[in-house]
């Protein structure tokens, strides 16, 4: 296995650089052998002010073990705002395809997997991947930043009236205006070019409520998007595997929840066989 950290943003500029010393990084899990295989790019949550490691190597080794290369981006959070994000995770995913004959990788086999906030970074590519601010960076090329399918796992998603306010606000601030607003309320931005998506949520989620993924999943209905939507009854915010090795304080674990790992690995196998 290839296992490394990598400076996203070098040899370029990143723009988010601050009194601190962090720099968003990218750990690799590329499987070893000749044989081509897909990949999955995985955003950990954290409401926009960390990144959680219970949502990051336990999902990373998982995938491997279905036999898909894996990423993990610990990408910007506050005080830094968008686009820095989605900059981060667009610059990540033209590494990747740029590294793809060397780590053996199909090239339009990539999909990305986001927790919470980390779901909407990973939906804000979704909808957002052709923008044209985000490859007028440099190390950003148009078009290589762009998902070929999206999980999300207990996703935020509206700015709207079942918002996660703690997560908004920490990415674009407590005075957005009407206009960014909507542009992170990601089921108004769902689009023809959207990624099919795999979603899972708890209906007793009392943090990100239930609502932000059938939102998404109603937007994408409308435009036509193939998805897969599963609402399992019972669990907190922030399950993670939802089993014994990312149990936390006061989450337990859920084998019902637990199947969501295994009905993702089945959808996203079916989705790269069947790609067109």
């Amino acid at each position: 296995m290839i296992n490394e950290t990598i400076d996203i943003w070098k040899p370029y500029k990143y723009a988010g650089e601050g009194p601190d010393d962090f720099r968003p990084t990218m750990t690799t899990y590329v499987l070893a052998g000749q044989r081509k295989r897909g990949a999955v790019l995985i955003c950990p949550g954290g409401g926009y002010a960390f990144t959680s490691d219970r949502e990051a190597e336990p999902i990373a080794l998982q995938f491997n073990a279905a036999g898909f290369h894996a990423f993990v981006l610990y990408y910007s959070v506050a005080p830094r705002r968008h686009p820095q994000p989605l900059l981060d995770l667009s610059r990540a995913m033209c590494i990747i395809r740029d590294n793809a004959q060397e780590w053996n990788i199909e090239a339009d086999e990539i999909a990305v997997c986001g927790f919470s906030a980390g779901g909407h970074l990973v939906a804000s590519l979704g909808v957002h991947w052709a923008e044209p601010y985000l490859s007028d960076v440099d190390g950003i090329k148009e078009g290589m930043n762009r998902p070929d399918a999206l999980i999300l796992g207990y996703p935020v998603i509206t700015s709207g009236q079942f918002a996660h306010r703690g997560s908004i606000e920490n990415l674009i601030g407590s005075d957005a205006d009407k206009s960014l607003l909507d542009e992170m309320s990601l089921e108004l931005q769902v689009n023809d070019k959207t990624p099919p998506a795999f979603i899972w949520h708890t209906y007793a989620d009392d943090a990100v409520p239930v609502e932000n993924s059938m939102l998404f999943a109603q937007a994408m209905r409308k435009h036509n998007i193939p998805f897969e939507l599963h609402i399992f009854p019972d669990g907190p915010h922030g399950l993670s595997l939802a089993t014994e090795e990312t149990a936390a304080e006061n989450m337990g674990v859920y084998p019902h929840v637990a199947i969501w790992m295994k009905l993702c690995k089945e959808w996203l196998a079916e989705i790269f066989e069947n790609k067109t």
